[in-house]
């Protein structure tokens, strides 16, 4: 078996005992006397021996505290049977001590019933068969010597597990916090993302089809009109970013942020679409609504307008918003479309933000393409939860 390297610290304490132990021996100083009736082996040489063994059990009292522990017992009991030593006694107390502050806790258990118990029997046994009151010394020095160190350890092992603990959780709550600081950070993103796609994509798409439109026709009365459409919303998404900016930028003095769209502005929102070519058709009753219900319907419909300008054949597009069963029905329907490709580019995150947003809300979200007396036709559909439980 190989035993562990013993710690540095422990090194000192072993060379510090014995160098100790030595001096007293070379000094002639022992605890009992030569002609003493226990002492079996008089004369200061025999001393050594359980005082080296001590020594060497010191450098394992974190290596190895069991060994240590037991190895330290045999040797302070041989030390009983000499004139005994200060430092074979202080050696053996710390190894106490260190059995039960690094030893397993199990093992740190056992040893505080076992020096207690001893404690006990030393001190009621001799006085019971001696009937002196001197009799009551033993079990204070075996109080003194076993129980007593095994007791301090048991305390400092307390305490540094208490604070281990402490430790643990402050670094668990720092993690957590970091965790929630991340989620935090990435849904902040997620929504910034979703609101600067929302309130700038309408505009860019018209912006983007109007002067294809203007680039790819040689009539001027024709390019003009486009050119117009362009400037107006041009004007428009710039006051879309101003307002996002300002969102984003901490407020200071008297400036206060813009408010965010309500179903209000649904009309002057279709009337936009109308200017951009499509034919808009509006039924919209939402009665009183939460606010967070309210902007996530308003991003809806201008999301799907703006898909619709982009991807839907010529034709009616219907907007239809009402409170059904406790929730805010949001639905948009408009020509599916057969052409190749879209007339502008898109980033695809549309039906994703719309997702989203009915997601947070814990409503329902359904886009895609039905059959109708019309024709084929593309529709979104979004049932939002107007309760506050369901808005939790």
């Amino acid at each position: 078996m190989v035993l562990p390297r013993p710690h540095r610290f422990d090194v000192y304490i072993a060379v510090g005992g014995l160098l100790g132990g030595l001096l007293l021996v070379g000094i002639g100083l022992a605890t009992r006397p030569a002609k003493d009736p226990i002492t079996l082996f008089d004369g200061p040489w025999p001393i050594l021996v359980p005082l080296t063994v001590l020594a060497g059990c010191e450098l394992l009292r974190r290596a190895a505290p069991r060994t240590a522990l037991l190895t330290g017992t045999v040797a302070i009991s041989a030390d009983v049977m000499t004139q005994g030593s200060l430092a074979s006694i202080l050696m053996f107390t710390d190894i106490m001590y260190a059995a039960v502050l690094y030893g397993p806790l199990a093992s740190a258990r056992r040893i505080q019933w076992i020096t207690g118990l001893l404690t006990v029997a030393a001190t009621l046994v001799p006085f019971a068969i001696w009937r002196i009151p001197e009799a009551l010394l033993i079990g204070v020095v075996v109080g003194i010597v076993a129980y007593g160190p095994a007791a301090t350890g048991w305390i400092v092992r307390n305490h540094r597990d208490a604070a281990e603990a402490a430790r643990l959780r402050a670094e668990q709550t720092a993690l957590l916090a970091e965790i929630d600081r991340s989620q935090a950070v990435v849904a902040e993103r997620a929504r910034m993302a979703r609101e600067l796609h929302d309130m700038v994509a309408n505009h860019l798409s018209a912006i983007a089809i109007h002067s294809t439109a203007a680039l790819s026709i040689g009539d001027a009365k024709t390019s003009q009109e486009a050119l117009s459409v362009i400037r107006e919303n041009s004007v428009e998404g710039l006051a879309e970013m101003r307002r996002l900016i300002g969102i984003l930028r901490d407020a200071g003095g008297d400036t206060e942020p813009v408010a965010a769209p309500t179903l209000d502005g649904l009309g002057a929102l279709a009337a936009g679409a109308r200017t951009n070519g499509l034919d808009v058709h509006l039924d919209s009753d939402p009665g009183t609504v939460p606010a967070p219900v309210e902007l996530a319907a308003y991003r809806i419909v201008q999301e799907s307008l703006t898909n619709a300008l982009k991807h839907a054949s010529p034709g009616r597009v219907t907007v239809a918003l009402a409170q059904r069963d406790g929730s805010l029905t949001v639905s948009v329907t408009s020509p599916f479309g057969d052409h190749d490709g879209p007339r502008a580019p898109g980033s695809g995150a549309g039906l994703v933000g719309m997702q989203e947003r009915v997601a947070l809300l814990g409503g329902t979200f359904e886009a895609g393409p039905e059959q109708s007396a019309d024709g084929k036709i593309w529709v979104v559909r979004a049932a939002l939860p107007l309760t506050e439980g369901d808005l939790a």
